[in-house]
Formats: structure tokens, sequence, C-alpha cells
């Protein structure tokens, strides 16, 4: 009796385990659906080609996706995740790498929702959470232009370093139902167009959260617009952080005016600062060739956000070097620094940026300070022509302690309240960072 009775139990059991796997399985493996699913496209218009082609300079897709010396849009960066290293794929139109077999729809739901055709995830090192808000438009026009305006490019696609079964992608597709948003972009009916196209491109297209917004402990995005007040917050990322694009006086951007925003992103420069680490590459290929209407927006609506001050501190204010300061670092800063930041910390605007004042020296974060003085800055290239002044690498110039010296004195002077930096952690980034090369990418599309 007993053993009839538990057979029974058992089988009640069963049952809703074997629909709730079934369900699991169905969840993991469906293709979302997509507006194009009927729609064939045979021929592209040349409008729509060129209109891709800026899209994709707004969207910056040749960051991840193209190495120096390469096809653009070949594929093969290698980024760093906390699970292992992957690496970009091929999206030229090639047939057996790329996505030359892709439909509309298919391409669609990979850019839109991280899906590949088959059902396979892709993992969220692409920003599918942000470019979900791409307009049907705006994808069309992006389709026609890696269909018809790059060149097929017979190039493997190299396989992640993530083992297994961390390496599996099912999981992706529960990730997606709790982070990723599933609607594409609405104008906010209370905000006029300037600051829709604003917001449009910097959730969507320009993608802005993906580094600039601090992550969860699932490497979520803790916001995708600005009714959560992480949104743009900055962010520790690969080595550099990404400070705020909020009204932050310090962190941020609450000293910069929308004309000294559209200068930055126009010309990679303007009185506060300079472009470097990461943002070298989305200067070089993206923000430069941004029409000067998207331009205006973006530092519209960027302006419109909130800064914390309990999150930024108290706001900074340049406080003078009245004697010669007898502190570690200050000799090092004097001999390597003063010639072209100024002993004064001031910089030559636009041309040297001032350290008095910096992001780097006044967030918590010292990560992208050391950075960039252990491994320097890339070439900006504006017109084709590169600057003329670029930062130097001083990883092989200078030890752990006396980098950290010279940082904690930059750190603690003119005002400046981000704390001094130990040696380890420049121990640290220079095992795992490396020169920033001298022949950045840049692409010339056709």
């Amino acid at each position: 009796m007993n053993n009839r009775r538990f057979a029974r139990t058992a089988g009640w059991l069963v049952l809703p385990c074997v629909v709730a796997a079934g369900l699991l399985a169905w969840y993991v493996t469906r293709e979302p659906a997509s507006p194009f699913e009927q729609q064939q496209a045979t021929s592209f218009d040349p409008a729509l080609v060129s209109r891709g082609e800026y899209v994709a300079r707004v969207s910056d897709c040749v960051a991840c996706h193209s190495l120096p010396g390469k096809t653009p849009f070949a594929g093969g960066l290698e980024m760093a995740t906390p699970l292992g290293a992957i690496h970009a794929t091929n999206i030229t139109p090639d047939r057996e790498h790329g996505i030359g077999t892709y439909s509309l729809a298919d391409f669609d739901r990979a850019v839109r929702h991280g899906v590949a055709p088959g059902g396979r995830r892709l993992y969220p090192a692409m920003p599918y959470p942000s470019y979900v808000k791409l307009s049907d438009d705006d994808i069309q026009a992006l389709y026609a232009f890696f269909m018809k305006g790059v060149q097929p490019a017979n190039e493997p696609n190299l396989p992640s370093g993530i083992p297994w079964p961390l390496n599996l992608r099912w999981p992706i597709a529960l990730w997606n139902g709790v982070f990723a948003p599933t609607a594409t972009y609405a104008a906010k009916p209370g905000q006029d167009a300037l600051w829709n196209r604003g917001a449009y491109i910097v959730q969507g297209p320009g993608h802005c959260g993906s580094c600039h917004t601090p992550r969860g402990l699932a490497f979520n995005e803790k916001a995708l617009d600005e009714s959560g007040a992480p949104f743009l917050a900055g962010a520790l990322l690969d080595g550099w952080y990404a400070p705020s694009l909020r009204q932050d006086h310090n962190t941020g951007l609450g000293r910069w005016s929308e004309e000294q925003i559209v200068q930055f992103l126009k010309t990679g420069r303007n009185q506060h600062a300079v472009v470097y680490g990461s943002m070298t590459e989305a200067f070089n290929n993206s923000t430069q060739f941004m029409q000067d209407d998207d331009l205006a927006a973006i530092a519209r609506y960027l302006k419109s956000l909130p800064g914390d001050p309990q999150r930024d501190g108290s706001p900074w204010q340049y406080q003078a070097v009245t004697a010669r300061s007898e502190a570690p670092g200050a000799h090092t800063y004097a001999t390597r620094c003063a010639s072209c930041h100024g002993l004064d910390g001031k910089g030559q605007p636009d041309w040297m940026p001032p350290l008095a004042g910096a992001t780097s020296a006044l967030a918590k974060e010292n990560a992208s300070a050391i950075n960039i003085t252990l491994n320097g800055s890339q070439r900006v290239v504006t017109a084709g022509l590169p600057d003329a002044y670029r930062m130097p690498a001083f990883r092989e110039q200078l030890s752990d302690q006396e980098i950290a010296d010279v940082l904690s004195y930059v750190r603690g002077t003119w005002g400046n309240h981000g704390g001094a930096v130990d040696a380890k952690a420049v121990g640290k980034l220079r095992g795992h960072t490396d020169p920033a090369s001298s022949s950045p990418i840049i692409l010339h599309m056709r």
C-alpha cells in the first residue's frame, strides 16, 4: 500500500515537472516576434543605405566589431567579461561567417533582442538592452547598410573563452526576461522634439548607459532611462571609470554648458576635458560624425538629468598652491607633468586638459587616473588628421610607487579631493592593461 501511494504521489510530481521543463525549453529557445516577419528586402535604395551608414555611426558599431588592419565589421575584438573573454563577431554580409543569410526579421531580432537565427542568445556585451529602443525605420536603414554598404569578409568567428557550463547560452533568455526591455523608444509628451531626440540617441543607438551606468550583481544596468537615479551616474568598466553624465558638479557635467558638451562630442575636447580611454574610440568613429542637431539634442537631454550632491560630494573650488610642496609626488609632477598641465594644474585649454577640477581627480574611483598615466592615450583623429598632443605612457619610466605618489598629489591639490592612490592599485592595473595603441581604429565606411 505504501509503495502504491508513493508511486501515485511521484506520478503527480513528475507531471508538473515535465510541463515546467517543457515551458522552460520553449521559453529559452523561442524567437521573439518581429514586425518584419513577412517583409523580404530584395533591393535597397541608395538613400536608405546612406541613412543606415549614419545610424551605424551613431550606434558606434565599429567600436566592437572591427580591428586595426582588418576589414571593417569583420569582428575579432576580444572583450573581457567576469566569466571569461569573448570575441566580437563578423557582421559583414559574408554568407559563411557573417550575416549574409539574415533576413530583415533575423537582423531585427539580433540587434534589438539579442537573439540570433535558431534562437541562439547573444551575450549582453552586445548592447541590445539599449538597441531595442531603435525605431523600425532605423533598423531597416541599418540592415540596408550592412547588406549593401559593407564589404563582405570571409573571416571566421573566434570561440569564446568562457568555460563550460558558464558558456551555456539558454540562461541568457531568463536574464533577458528580468533585465532587458522589449519596447522601442516612446517620445515623452511633456518634452519637446529636441529633448526626445536626445533621449532616443542616448538611451538607444548611442547606448551611453552601457559604460556610464553602474551595474548590479547580475551585470545588468541599474537603470535604462531617466526614471532611475543610477542612469548615467558613472561606472567602472574595463580599467576605466566612465564618469557621470548627469548634472553632478564634481564627477559629471554640472560645470559644462550645452555648447561645451557639443564641442566635446564634435572636436574631442573643450576647456574642461579631452577624450581618452574608451571614449576616444567612440569619438573617433561616432560622435564627431554626428549631425549638429543631434549633438545639440544629446546636450539638451543630458543637461536635464539632475545630479546627486550626496553621492557627488561638496562642490569643487579651485585652491591655489601658495608654496612649493614637499609632498611625495610633487617633484615628479613638476618634472613630468607640469610642462603640459601647468604648475597651477589649469592646463592649456582647449589642448592640454586641466587636472585641477578634473573628474579623474575628484572621483572616488581612481582607475582612469592610473590607467592613463600607465598607458597613455590613443590618438584623437579629427577630419582625418591625428592630434599633435598625446598623453604619453609612463609605465616604463615610473615605478608603481612613483605613479601612486604623483597621482595622490594631483588628487589632493588645487582643491581636488579624489583621495590618495595606493601602489598596489597601480600594480594591479599594470598587470591587466596594455599601452594605448598609436594606430587607432578609424573606419572609412565607403
